[in-house]
């Protein structure tokens, strides 16, 4: 049985713009943790993971943040038998996002009104896209959820049906646990891979992985 391992120190920090690595991967760690809290604070629906992690902490009374933050590391143990290679943005995608949210929805109140729902709707999904672009752009290691999809793709499955199953999963589970499903979910899902796209565009400097 495999560890997650290291392959290297290129691998594990880049010298090659470090500074710029590194300021890259915090401020995408603050808007994906930003960008979910707002979409929680909408009340229109969360991305399928979120569905999820808000399913967990109704059910459970564990703060949203720290499931956010449970369950990547729940992940992380998965890819203790795929062998995947991790990096510190790996690590500091665990930890941090969760409680990132978990801030940043301590100091934001409910939009009363449909216009405010919407723009926080609108504001959380723009935040997780440019939070994607960056932290993918920095090429500190994948996410822990993103880690694990390309971990069992490469024991044979194509990339697409792991990632589809995988979010439908979490979706399902999450629905039945009491998350919110809505249209805000269908707008992530409609949004974020252009999104993502852009923001890669304009902040890449090697592949890694977001979730």
């Amino acid at each position: 049985m495999a560890a997650p391992v290291l392959r290297g120190k290129a691998r594990w920090l880049p010298a090659d713009r470090r500074a710029r690595r590194l300021w890259q991967l915090a401020a995408g760690l603050c808007l994906l943790g930003a960008g979910i809290a707002l979409m929680v604070r909408a009340r229109l629906g969360l991305s399928p993971w979120d569905v999820l992690h808000q399913g967990i902490s109704r059910r459970t009374g564990i703060d949203f943040g720290l499931v956010v933050v449970l369950v990547g590391l729940a992940a992380l143990l998965a890819w203790v038998p795929l062998g995947q290679s991790l990096g510190p943005g790996t690590l500091a995608n665990a930890a941090l996002v969760g409680l990132i949210a978990d801030g940043v929805l301590a100091g934001l109140g409910d939009p009363r009104t449909l216009a405010a729902r919407l723009a926080a709707l609108a504001g959380g999904v723009v935040a997780v896209g440019l939070g994607t672009g960056l932290y993918i752009g920095a090429g500190l290691g994948p996410g822990p959820r993103d880690g694990l999809m390309t971990g069992i793709a490469r024991r044979g499955p194509p990339i697409w049906l792991v990632r589809t199953a995988m979010e439908a999963s979490a979706l399902g589970a999450g629905w039945l646990l009491g998350g919110q499903v809505g249209p805000g979910t269908l707008a992530f899902a409609a949004a974020i891979g252009p999104l993502a796209h852009l923001a890669i565009g304009w902040f890449g400097l090697d592949p890694g992985g977001s979730g």
